[in-house]
């Protein structure tokens, strides 16, 4: 086969694009005409555009438990449209249920998804994921291939109730859990609310990493108007679910691709609204190496600066009380995205093909019944929901969600407690005999990318001791990640991490640290002499014997990079 005839290959339409290499074009073609016959495809059939669609479904990620609707549902708008669908897995992250943490394998779904969408033929891409690290492995994937694509979540979960307070997962997990641990809550109420805390199928229904994703996605402009927060069970997330099917097709034959919608502008867009949700730290990671794919430079400081200017917006927990079906009901991101018109870029394209201006154009803003969306002239908080830090305990930066901390601990000096791993927060962090004091500045390291992965276990609990006296926050530390349904005084992505000898490797417990939220600082307050004292004698961890785990600490890029590995940018 010539080299024009290989290029012709990859780059033909449909089910005849991207053939298998025989070293034969013609039989190529031949034999897979013969497969494609054996699953009941004619001619007809086979001359039809081709849309992917990710399958993400597993029994072990329970949030994408109605993605079979959701898959049928997309299904039936691509046959309307007259594409033909072809569904196929991905693997599925499901947050709950993977050890030690999703965000270890984000990189390699991501890598999975992008050669199958180079290697397999298909014409446009149906992302469908919801869970955590699903959607931005997605959206990585998609932004390397650049193949047409649009983004479809399955919506969050209904709102739970308990005795008449309404419950959702999981910032209500982790204060029921709380309220457990010091005692103020019995054996018999923490099971009959743990059945209340998720409810239904669907994602965490508070703004945690899932939501926030969501949101920022469609305002992105890479899903459908009310992809974000349509609730998972309802018959509108599956009516969105056969027009993005129907939009694939469209993505098909008109060729627009990633790139052309997740631009600089776009992502500038995106951080607006995080801000304006006060959204989850997380979402800082994911953005960041998404575009970075793409080949933009997005940093710490550009996370900081938009959200110095943008007020909280969105009245859903861990920053606000409502839910996201609240917000669904009260507008959804296109009411957001009305009441924030003044700040944004409203000439980006949009994966409809229309600018964001011509899109907002039929939205409705807030509306004065409705308590969810605020507007600029009334927000729920004032701007600097996030707040990046930089010092000698993180040179090269962290960041902290102030709008879920304690104000009065913003500004804290206090002495340190080292944690050095996982199980010793467990098997120690209750012991009286540790003399913790609500003054302590909690210390966990060797939880970055390269030392565990990044697990979300920088939200250090409050010592069941304390928690008993009524003690709901402490400052706490971490070169790891919080879910973005935790709140307190947490800085968290410390950069360099501990693994990989950053100043957080120095510390030692009875240091004194301290933090200035207002003056964007951490500092480890140790003299440069017994630091390099410290230094000397540091031993690095070894990487992992074999395998992704080996491949990934070998070449993950820093939580200020993105934590994407270094050669797939």
């Amino acid at each position: 086969m010539s080299s024009e005839d290989d290029q012709a290959s990859q780059t033909s339409a449909g089910v005849f694009g991207r053939l298998t290499s025989y070293g034969d074009l013609g039989f190529s073609r031949f034999i897979r005409r013969a497969f494609l016959n054996s699953a009941g495809l004619d001619d007809e059939d086979l001359a039809r555009p081709v849309v992917g669609i990710v399958n993400t479904t597993s029994d072990f990620t329970t949030c994408h438990r109605e993605m079979p609707q959701l898959i049928e549902a997309v299904k039936r708008g691509v046959l309307e449209a007259g594409g033909i669908p072809f569904v196929f897995p991905v693997m599925s992250l499901g947050e709950i249920l993977t050890n030690p943490t999703t965000m270890l394998f984000r990189n390699l779904m991501a890598m999975e998804l992008e050669e199958q969408l180079t290697s397999q033929p298909m014409d446009s891409v149906v992302l469908l994921g919801g869970c955590d690290k699903t959607v931005p492995a997605e959206l990585m994937a998609a932004a390397s291939a650049d193949l047409p694509a649009i983004q479809l979540v399955v919506g969050p979960m209904t709102v739970g109730d308990y005795q008449g307070e309404r419950l959702g997962a999981c910032t209500d997990c982790r204060r029921m859990w709380t309220e457990y641990r010091s005692g103020r809550v019995g054996e018999q109420e923490i099971a009959q609310i743990n059945a209340e805390l998720a409810p239904s199928a669907g994602t965490c229904m508070v703004m945690g990493t899932a939501s926030t994703m969501a949101c920022v996605v469609e305002a992105m402009g890479m899903s459908l108007p009310f992809a974000g927060t349509a609730p998972s069970v309802s018959s509108q997330r599956l009516r969105i679910a056969a027009a993005t099917g129907r939009q694939a097709v469209e993505l098909a034959r008109s060729g627009r691709r990633p790139s052309e919608v997740m631009t600089g502008a776009a992502f500038r867009n995106a951080i607006i609204v995080l801000a304006a949700i006060a959204g989850s730290t997380n979402a800082v990671i994911h953005l960041t190496a998404i575009a970075r794919r793409l080949g933009l430079d997005i940093g710490l400081d550009d996370f900081h600066d938009i959200a110095q200017q943008i007020p909280v917006l969105v009245n859903c927990k861990p920053a606000g009380a409502n839910y996201l079906p609240d917000l669904h009901r009260d507008g959804g991101v296109p009411a957001l995205l009305r009441a924030l018109e003044d700040v944004l870029d409203l000439d980006v394209l949009t994966v409809t093909g229309k600018t964001l201006r011509d899109q907002l154009a039929a939205a409705d803003g807030p509306q004065d019944y409705q308590d969810t969306i605020r507007t600029l002239d009334d927000p729920l908080q004032g701007p600097g929901a996030l707040v990046t830090l930089y010092g000698s305990l993180a040179p090269d930066g962290a960041v902290i969600k102030a709008a879920a901390a304690s104000p009065h601990l913003m500004v804290h000096e206090g002495v340190a407690h080292v944690f050095d791993s996982l199980e010793e927060v467990e098997a120690t962090l209750d012991d009286e005999s540790l003399q913790l004091t609500p003054e302590h500045v909690l210390i966990m390291r060797n939880i970055g990318p390269v030392g565990a992965g990044m697990p979300e276990a920088g939200s250090i609990p409050v010592p069941r001791y304390l928690a008993r006296q009524g003690v709901r926050d402490m400052v706490r530390i971490s070169d790891g990640r919080m879910s973005g349904t935790a709140y307190g005084t947490i800085v968290l992505h410390v950069s360099p991490e501990a693994a990989v000898g950053g100043p957080l490797a120095l510390v030692r417990t009875g240091d004194r640290v301290r933090l200035d939220v207002p003056g964007r600082t951490v500092d480890l307050l140790v003299d440069e002499a017994e630091l390099a004292r410290r230094r000397a004698a540091l031993a690095l961890p070894s990487p992992p014997a074999r395998g992704w785990r080996r491949l990934y600490a070998t070449t993950v890029n820093q939580a200020a990079q993105g934590a994407d590995l270094d050669f797939l940018r």
